[in-house]
C-alpha cells in the first residue's frame, strides 16, 4: 500500500468517529457575526426532490439585486454534520454571503445517514443540481453556471458532484431524470475524499452512512474513486492541523487531480488545531473571498439579452 495511501487510513481511522462533532457555542461565532444580509431575499421550503411521501426541501437565497437584467451562478451549500446532524438551515449564513457576493444560492437538506444509507445523501446532491438546473430561469441561473460548496461530511458530497458525473449508479431517482447533474466548479473545506472499508469497521459514523463494511461500498464513496480529466474545477481549503479530518484528504485528491489534468488548487487554512473553521469569525472572510474568486473563475454566466 503506497504510503501516503496508509496515513490516510491509519490517521482516518483514529478519529474517524469525530466526523460527526459539532462546534460549540464558542466555535459558531461566524453566525453571529456573518448573518444573512437583510438585502438579501430567501425562499424557503421548497421542495426539490421526492421520494414516496419524503418531500426533499432547499431554501433559495437570492442577490440583492436580483431583478436585474443579467442571469447569474448558481451555488449549491451542503451542510457537515458527519452525514448524521444538521438541516438546510446550518450552512445558510454560508448561503446568504455567497448570494451578497453575487451568487443564488440554494441551501439544501440530505436524507441523514440514520434516516438512509450510501448512496442515498448522494442522490439527494446530485437531485438538488438537477432541480436547480430544471428550474434556472425561474431564479435567474445561468443553467452552465451551477457550482457547489460544503463542508466535512458536506465536502465530501460537493467532491462527489465533482467527480463522478455520469456514474449512474450515484443518480438516483429524485426527479429531473433528462436533466444534467454536472456542476462546473466545487468548494471542498476539509473533505472527506478517501474512505476505506477499515473506517467502516473502526467508526460507528462512517458504518453508519455507507451502512456497510465492504471495500467495494467505501470505494464507491470515495470522492477520488472516480477523478478524470473531467472532473469539475475543484478548490480545496483545509487546515494543515485538522483534528477531524486529515489535511492528507485533501493532498491525495489534489495529487489526484493533478495526475489526471484537471483543474485543482489546495489551500492551506492557517486555523491552528480547527477543523469546522468557516464556522468561526477570524477564517469566515478569507473562506467566501476565496471560494467567491474561484467560482467567479470558472463560472461566468452568458449576459441575458
Amino acid at each position: 500500500m503506497h504510503l501516503l495511501r496508509l496515513t490516510i487510513v491509519l490517521v482516518s481511522v483514529l478519529v474517524g468517529d469525530l466526523y460527526a462533532q459539532q462546534p460549540g457555542p464558542a466555535a459558531e461565532s461566524a453566525r453571529r457575526d456573518f448573518p444573512v444580509p437583510a438585502s438579501v431575499e430567501v425562499r424557503r421550503d421548497i421542495v426539490y426532490a421526492e421520494y414516496g411521501p419524503r418531500r426533499m426541501k432547499l431554501d433559495v437565497y437570492l442577490p440583492p439585486d436580483a431583478d436585474a437584467r443579467a442571469t447569474r451562478a448558481g451555488v449549491l451549500v451542503v451542510r457537515g454534520g458527519g452525514w448524521r446532524t444538521g438541516d438546510k438551515e446550518f450552512f445558510g449564513f454560508i448561503a446568504g454571503q455567497l448570494a451578497k457576493e453575487g451568487f443564488v444560492a440554494a441551501s439544501v437538506e440530505y436524507r441523514t445517514s440514520a434516516e438512509a444509507t450510501f448512496p442515498a445523501a448522494v442522490y439527494d446532491v446530485k437531485a438538488a443540481v438537477r432541480w436547480l438546473r430544471a428550474h434556472a430561469a425561474m431564479y435567474g441561473v445561468d443553467p452552465s453556471a451551477i457550482g457547489a460548496i460544503g463542508g466535512s461530511a458536506g465536502a465530501h458530497l460537493v467532491a462527489l458532484l465533482a467527480t463522478s458525473s455520469g456514474v449512474k449508479d450515484l443518480e438516483g431517482n429524485g426527479g429531473n431524470a433528462s436533466i444534467s447533474s454536472q456542476v462546473q466548479a466545487v468548494v471542498a473545506m476539509a473533505c472527506v475524499c478517501v474512505i476505506d472499508a477499515r473506517e467502516a469497521q473502526a467508526s460507528e459514523t462512517v458504518r453508519d452512512f455507507l451502512g456497510s463494511t465492504d471495500a467495494h461500498t467505501a470505494q464507491a464513496a470515495s470522492p477520488v474513486t472516480y477523478v478524470s480529466s473531467r472532473s469539475a474545477p475543484l478548490l480545496l481549503l483545509h487546515s494543515p492541523t485538522d483534528p477531524v479530518v486529515p489535511f492528507e484528504q485533501s493532498v491525495e485528491i489534489e495529487k489526484r487531480y493533478r495526475r489526471a489534468g484537471a483543474p485543482v488548487t489546495l489551500i492551506k487554512i492557517d486555523a491552528p488545531e480547527t477543523h469546522a473553521f468557516w464556522n468561526q469569525t477570524p477564517y469566515f472572510p478569507q473562506t467566501i473571498t476565496r471560494a467567491s474568486e474561484f467560482f467567479h473563475r470558472y463560472m461566468k454566466p452568458i449576459p441575458t439579452p
